[in-house]
């Protein structure tokens, strides 16, 4: 049986965990955390897993290992420093970080060439993506072996030609939450409306065909450059920026429409996974594992 080091107990490695263990792997966490057993009884649903704190030991042996620590530049290299000091030099060493570059995280390590983002989009046991972005010194051996096993769990890796920062999925993201938070702020629309509107246009939209296939339909037979020549010369408005000095009021409208704290988090999750297992098989995504109690 293929072992997996996780690496992190939090929100992203619990998930990922679940998902090795559900595809046949054996499954190692290492989380200094004092509530580890807790954090696996309540979230890994019997999942048989192997816990510690000792980070060498939890990697010592392993075929994989898969990063889900702290999003800090210093805590990344100290994690792998330990990570390419006692794993073999056939093992892929991938981290969850959905922003920090690889060549940072693999500045001055002897394992340069193993390290490599597999970045997920959240909760990765449901979302087909896997960002795998390659630093300058990592080697195609790991891009490949790494593409490999996330195939492996039913993903969709999507390699990037070269590392940037945020990658792809998480610059989309920013520039549309950025214009999101600009409308609320400027009284156009509130937090609810504005959701319901993604939900029921672009987000629909974007499910079944991308940004490009998108254009290429909307510009009927004369295809995407009709559509740019046409509709897109009038998309000559300014988008304008959000004010940071306001964002303690979107905050508030956030708060104010969904709830905060435990009870309102769990409402929320079982809501957004019963309606992403929903529409995958649907839309030709490999339907992933079921979760463990808390849906999380």
């Amino acid at each position: 049986m293929a072992v997996v080091a996780i690496i992190g107990a939090g929100v992203i490695g619990v998930s990922w965990a679940r998902l090795f263990g559900a595809a046949g792997w054996e499954v190692r966490i290492s989380d200094p955390r004092p509530d580890l057993k807790a954090v696996a009884d309540r979230d890994l649903g019997g999942l048989p897993v192997v816990l510690g704190d000792d980070l060498a030991a939890a990697v010592d042996g392993a075929d994989f290992v898969q990063e889900a620590g702290p999003e800090r530049i210093e805590v990344k290299k100290h994690m792998f420093a330990v990570l390419s000091a006692h794993t073999r030099d056939d093992v892929v060493l991938a981290s969850s970080s959905s922003s920090l570059l690889p060549s940072a995280i693999a500045e001055g390590s002897p394992a340069a060439d193993r390290i490599v983002i597999g970045h997920p989009f959240n909760p990765p046991e449901l979302m087909p993506l896997v960002e795998v972005v390659p630093g300058p010194g990592t080697s195609p051996r790991t891009v490949e072996r790494a593409v490999e096993v996330y195939r492996s769990l039913g993903k969709l890796p999507v390699r990037l030609k070269k590392e940037i920062p945020g990658f792809v999925g998480n610059r989309l993201q920013k520039v549309f939450d950025d214009q999101c938070t600009y409308l609320v702020q400027q009284g156009v629309i509130d937090v609810a409306d504005l959701d319901h509107l993604v939900r029921a246009s672009l987000g629909l939209r974007w499910a079944t065909i991308g940004p490009f296939q998108s254009g290429t339909l909307g510009g009927g037979p004369g295809g995407m450059r009709h559509l740019v020549t046409h509709v897109g010369s009038q998309m000559t408005f300014e988008i304008g920026e959000p004010d940071p000095a306001r964002m303690e009021e979107v905050l508030d409208a956030v708060e104010s429409a969904y709830g905060t704290g435990e009870d309102a988090y769990e409402r929320l999750v079982d809501l957004r996974d019963g309606r992403t297992r929903a529409v995958l098989e649907p839309l030709g995504w490999p339907q992933p594992p079921a979760a463990g109690p808390s849906g999380r």
